[in-house]
């Protein structure tokens, strides 16, 4: 009965990490929209203030506050990465602890 609450545990472990992924994805797609906002308004102002069009793209990225909001989507998307691949992961061992479990009770007669 032990790879049964194992399993069970898993699951829930699963259903956690799924409710974590929305946050996270919630908050990626937060960091994601503030960044580019910012990162709009940096370009206007310097377009407004007569910089070169070519210019630009390369200039607001080193912006502070620009590279900070970039800062903090890149780890709102590594996080919310992990939090993907942390479930793939739990999946998997739902389903090695499901094979497993088959085998030790679907033999029995």
């Amino acid at each position: 009965m032990d790879l049964v609450n194992n399993i069970q545990s898993a699951t829930e472990q699963l259903n956690t990490s799924l409710r974590k992924l929305r946050e996270t994805g919630t908050e990626y797609a937060k960091a994601e929209k503030e960044y580019k906002v910012l990162l709009r308004q940096e370009a206007l102002k310097a377009r407004d203030s007569g910089m070169a069009i070519g210019m630009i793209d390369k200039t607001i990225y080193g912006v502070p506050e620009v590279a900070e909001k970039r800062f903090l989507r890149d780890v709102a998307e590594t996080v919310y990465q992990a939090n993907k691949e942390a479930i793939n992961v739990l999946k998997l061992q739902i389903r090695i602890m499901e094979a497993q479990l088959q085998r030790e009770w679907g033999h029995r007669e």
